[in-house]
C-alpha cells in the first residue's frame, strides 16, 4: 500500500536540513547575545489553555486548532502557537519567583493549525519565539524588536519593514472597543456570521476579519491609537524613541491589531518586501500582553514576546537570491588503496570522529578514483590515502582538495594537524 503526506505537511529532507540548522544556529546565537534561554513545551496541551489563552473569538480558536479527546476523555490540543504554552510553563514552575528578572526565553518547535496550505504556510509549520517576563519597562518592547531585525539582517535580509502600532491599556481598549460596536452596529448584518458574533465579544477582531477586510466599514473604522489615553501614549512614544536610539527604522500603522486576543500596549510585524515575493509577507509578529499570566492563576506579570515562521523565513531567503549552506562540512575523508587498509580505515575515522572531525569513508567497496570522486562530491575539505607503505610507516599524505597540496602528517599528528587547519 502506497502513502502520501498529510496535505499541509512536507518532508524536509537531508539536504535542506543544514538550512534549517543555519537558522536554527543564527538564531541561538542571537539569543544568547540578548540573554535569552531555551524552553521546550509539550507538543499538546489541555485545550483550554488556548481557549483562554489566544481567545475564543480568534479564527485560531474557533476555526483551525486540532482537538482531539485522548483515552481518558480530556480535550487536548496540538499547540498552534508557542506563547500560551510558555507562559503556562512560567506559571506551573513559579518562574516568576526566580532572581533573574524579567525572566527571559525563545522556544522553537512545530506548530499545527488547519487553515488552507500556501507558500511559506502549512498546516504543520515550525516556529521560533521570544518570551520576556517580568517587566513593563519599554525598553523591553524595543530590546525584543531589536533581537528580530537584528536576526534577519544577520542571516542576509535586508528589504524587511517594521510596521508598529498601540493597542494601549484596558481602558483605552475600552474606549475604543465602545467605539467600533458603535461603527460596525447599523450595518453589521452585512457582515460576515463571524464578525457578527464578534461584534460584542470582541470587535477588534473585524478589523482582521479575512472575508471582510474590503467592506468599507473596515477601511473607515476609527483608529486606537485616537483612543489612547495619556500614559498609553506616552509608552508608545518612549518605545519608538528607544528604536530610533537604536536607528530602527519603523512605520506606524493604526489599523494593526494581529490575530491573538491577548495583546495590549506594542504591537508589531515584520514583514518582507522582497521585489518577487507578492504581497508584503509577513515573516515575524509579536506585542506586549498584560493579563496573560494571571488568566493562568499567576500574579501580575507584565510581558511582550513574537513568534517567527521558519518556513517563511527561508521563503523570503529564497526570493531574495540568498545561498544557505546545503551541507555539513566534511572535513577529511579516508581513502582506502586495498583491502586490508579497511581496518585501518574504520580506526582512523573513528579516531578523528571523536576528535570533533567530520570524517568519512566508503562503503561500497569503490576503486580508488570512484572515492576520490566521493570525496569531492561529497565537498571533503582534506583526504588521505591508505596505502601499503602508509601502513608500514604510519606516515600519511594529506591532501588539500581545494588547492591540490599535498603534505606528510604522522599518524600520531594528523588529529593535531587537522584541528590546526580548521580553525
Amino acid at each position: 500500500m502506497k502513502f502520501q503526506l498529510p496535505r499541509g505537511t512536507r518532508d524536509i529532507l537531508p539536504e535542506e536540513v543544514a538550512k534549517w540548522h543555519f537558522l536554527e544556529k543564527a538564531f541561538m546565537k542571537i539569543a544568547d547575545n540578548y540573554q535569552y534561554r531555551e524552553i521546550r513545551t509539550p507538543i499538546f496541551e489541555h485545550t483550554e489553555l488556548f481557549e483562554r489563552g489566544v481567545g475564543d473569538s480568534t479564527d485560531i480558536v474557533s476555526k483551525e486548532m486540532y482537538t482531539f479527546n485522548d483515552k481518558g476523555g480530556r480535550s487536548m490540543t496540538l499547540r498552534p502557537e508557542g506563547t500560551a504554552p510558555v507562559v503556562r510553563a512560567f506559571v506551573e514552575h513559579k518562574m516568576y519567583g526566580n532572581v533573574d528578572q524579567p525572566v527571559k526565553l525563545f522556544y522553537r518547535g512545530s506548530m499545527f493549525r488547519y487553515e488552507r496550505p500556501q507558500g511559506g504556510r502549512q498546516r504543520q509549520f515550525n516556529q521560533i519565539g521570544i518570551e520576556a517576563l517580568g517587566s513593563a519597562d519599554a525598553s523591553i518592547d524595543a530590546e525584543v524588536i531589536s533581537l528580530a531585525m537584528n536576526f534577519f539582517y544577520k542571516i542576509g535580509l535586508k528589504n524587511i519593514q517594521l510596521v508598529m502600532n498601540s493597542l494601549g491599556d484596558k481602558e483605552s481598549r475600552l474606549r475604543h472597543r465602545e467605539a467600533l460596536i458603535n461603527h460596525f452596529e447599523p450595518q453589521i448584518d452585512e457582515f460576515c456570521e463571524d464578525c457578527q458574533k464578534r461584534l460584542h465579544k470582541n470587535p477588534l477582531r473585524i478589523l482582521d476579519c479575512k472575508k471582510d477586510h474590503e467592506h468599507p466599514l473596515v477601511k473607515t473604522a476609527p483608529a486606537i491609537l485616537a483612543f489612547l489615553n495619556d500614559d498609553s501614549l506616552a509608552y508608545f512614544e518612549q518605545v519608538k524613541a528607544y528604536l530610533q536610539a537604536m536607528k530602527i527604522d519603523f512605520t506606524v500603522d493604526a489599523t494593526l491589531v494581529r490575530g491573538l486576543d491577548y495583546y495590549n500596549h506594542t504591537t508589531f510585524e515584520i514583514m518582507s518586501i522582497e521585489e518577487g515575493f507578492g504581497a508584503k509577507a509577513t515573516l515575524c509578529g509579536g506585542g506586549r500582553y498584560h493579563g496573560l499570566v494571571e488568566e493562568f492563576a499567576g500574579p501580575q506579570t507584565p510581558g511582550i514576546g513574537f513568534g517567527m515562521g521558519v518556513e517563511r523565513v527561508l521563503l523570503a531567503l529564497e526570493k531574495a537570491d540568498i545561498s544557505l549552506p546545503e551541507k555539513e562540512v566534511l572535513t577529511c575523508y579516508v581513502i582506502t588503496a586495498q583491502k586490508e587498509a579497511n581496518t585501518k580505515a574504520v580506526e582512523l575515522v573513528n579516531t578523528l570522529r571523536q576528535a570533533d572531525i567530520s570524517a568519512e569513508k566508503d562503503y561500497l567497496d569503490r576503486k580508488i578514483k570512484g572515492q576520490l570522486k566521493d570525496a569531492s562530491r561529497k565537498g571533503a575539505l582534506y583526504t588521505v590515502i591508505l596505502g601499503e607503505s602508509e601502513l608500514e610507516t604510519g606516515k600519511y599524505q594529506l591532501k588539500n582538495m581545494a588547492t591540490g597540496e599535498q603534505e606528510e602528517v604522522a599518524e600520531t599528528e594528523l588529529v593535531a594537524t587537522l584541528l590546526t587547519r580548521m580553525k
